[in-house]
């Protein structure tokens, strides 16, 4: 009988992992692996799930507490999950999800019950994720219209920049100079006067 691997995945790093964590202590998951990764589910990029494939061997068993804490991208989870228990003979065993336990039910049906209920998990999967991404921009949009700013706060005008660029925009000046009275780069004195421009009007 080969090891038993964890593998457990939040989103940001200022996520909570540990329940996660303590599911797979509940299954006598040896601390050192547990792998652990603080990035999003979008693709299989991820240092320590790369580490953990390493070590996988033939025998071994992996264990995650949910479909989406392996990824939320449909076409992708499909392909890790014939990688693993196909190509690498690992079997997969979802926590909150019985059915999808590659040790049972090896025979045409269960195989085929578990694909048909791996490819709704990760259908489910991907379009949470897509529905966070709309919210966030649905978020982010609404936020401007209400006048909220993004990013770090720019830095104050220099007191001669309304000067110069009054000069500028009715040609007495080219830009190069109307940035040096400034003390910007050219292309810094073009993007602050588009602000600028834009907060007059």
């Amino acid at each position: 009988m080969g090891e038993t691997y964890g593998y457990v995945r939040v989103s940001s790093i200022d996520q909570n992992e540990s329940r996660q964590r303590m599911a797979m202590c509940e299954h006598s998951i040896a601390e050192e692996r547990i792998y652990i990764d603080k990035i999003s589910g979008k693709d299989f990029h991820r240092p320590q799930y790369q580490a953990m494939l390493k070590h996988l061997k033939p025998g071994d068993q992996l264990c995650i507490t949910s479909i989406d804490r392996l990824g939320r991208n449909y076409e992708e989870i499909q392909r890790q999950w014939r990688l693993l228990s196909r190509d690498m003979e690992v079997d997969i065993l979802v926590l909150d999800m019985p059915l999808l336990d590659t040790r049972r039910d090896k025979d045409l049906l269960g195989t085929f019950i578990a694909d048909l209920v791996l490819q709704v998990l990760s259908f489910v999967a991907q379009n949470e994720r897509e529905n966070i991404r709309r919210r966030q921009a649905e978020g982010i949009a609404a936020a401007k219209v209400s006048g909220i700013r993004f990013g770090r706060e720019p830095k104050p005008l220099p007191s001669g920049f309304s000067g110069a660029y009054e000069l500028w925009r009715k040609g007495g000046i080219s830009a190069s100079e109307a940035a040096k009275r400034c003390g910007m780069a050219r292309s810094t004195f073009r993007y602050r006067a588009a602000i600028f421009e834009k907060d007059k009007l």
